[in-house]
């Protein structure tokens, strides 16, 4: 159970000791103690608690948006070869766009509330989402279609029978990857343009010099981003309890 964060342990174990030797800025990068403290105060406060109620509608709503519209463009690209031809493309031109260029984009189409940070974060889920979900069903075994054809299941039932339980392992790992990056863009977007949020304390931290409230910062989006991760992981693995290795992915 702690083999996986192991690293972890030894990376905050060397960056104690180098604290305690006094090797450390503090203005760069304070130690433990410091951070810990910071995050006490922050959180006894109570502005971490109300950074955080103000990130989680927006990640959460364009989390889903993002997983609906990437997994049926993925369905529609995956299952009709004129759906390719409308879909693939225009998806794959916005995979090539950092995130960076399209907040000013965003801003400009939707003003500066809470839109263009929903938005960013539907991209970020929807893209990784669409990609695999596509992929996945492209890749499914021909002999299974050919299986549905001699069971004379109709278009419906093949796609709900067969295509998406045999392209799931690779909908869900680009359920994992589109939910991280979902994270990355709401950070996006709240350092850019933001009142609230996760993201607007770190920036405020960041114009008085507040390095460890920076550093809470960061290390709360990796926590958030972790969480949902191991959500993920534990749908894959009884959604794919049937696989050999489901308990090891």
């Amino acid at each position: 159970m702690l083999r996986p964060w192991l690293s972890v342990l030894v990376v905050l174990a060397i960056w104690q000791f180098a604290d305690v030797l006094g090797w450390l800025n503090e203005r760069v990068l304070p130690g433990p103690g410091a951070i810990w403290s910071a995050f006490f105060d922050l959180a006894v406060g109570g502005q971490l608690g109300q950074a955080i109620l103000a990130s989680l509608p927006r990640v959460l709503i364009g989390m889903t948006v993002g997983i609906l519209s990437g997994t049926l463009l993925g369905l529609v690209s995956g299952f009709w070869r004129l759906g390719e031809d409308l879909v693939d493309k225009p998806m794959q031109m916005v995979r090539a766009i950092p995130f960076t260029a399209l907040v000013p984009l965003f801003i400009l189409w939707f003003g500066i509330d809470e839109a263009p940070k929903i938005a960013l974060v539907i991209v970020g889920t929807a893209v990784p989402l669409y990609i695999n979900t596509s992929s996945g069903i492209k890749s499914v075994d021909r002999r299974l279609l050919e299986l549905a054809q001699l069971y004379r299941l109709s278009s419906f039932q093949t796609a709900l029978q067969v295509l998406i339980p045999a392209a799931l392992p690779q909908i869900l790992a680009g359920l994992r990857h589109g939910l991280g990056l979902a994270w990355v863009a709401l950070i996006v977007a709240e350092t850019i343009g933001a009142n609230a949020g996760v993201g607007f304390l770190l920036t405020t931290a960041r114009q008085y010099g507040q390095t460890d409230v920076v550093i809470v910062c960061i290390l709360l989006y990796a926590a958030l981003g972790v969480l949902t991760d191991l959500i993920v992981r534990g749908l894959e693995t009884y959604l794919l309890r049937w696989r050999p290795n489901a308990q090891r992915s």
